[in-house]
């Protein structure tokens, strides 16, 4: 008997409806890839947004900065642990 662990069990329970829903039909599938890529360009808008609100270099910003990129590395710790492997590289290249 296979003893799934939490993360493998979220995956499947969140990720799988997903999977299936976009491989339905194609339309889903751009409906996946193109919100994909509209949450991508608001989060490089943000960024910049960000950036420039923060002013000039020095030692308030670069420890705002430090802070951000800590929350970003754990964000993305998490995300792997979280999202399944198998077929994101397949989203991915496309």
């Amino acid at each position: 008997m296979k003893i799934n662990s939490i993360t493998d069990t979220i995956t499947n329970a969140i990720f799988s409806p997903l999977k299936s829903w976009a491989e339905h039909s194609p339309g889903n599938w751009n409906i996946l890839i193109g919100s994909g890529f509209v949450l991508l360009v608001v989060g490089l808008i943000l960024t910049f947004v960000f950036i420039k609100k923060m002013g000039k270099a020095d030692e308030r910003t670069n420890q705002i900065a430090l802070k951000g990129s800590l929350c970003t590395l754990y964000v993305l710790i998490f995300c792997d642990l979280l999202f399944p492997k198998e077929y994101m590289w397949q989203i991915f290249f496309l």
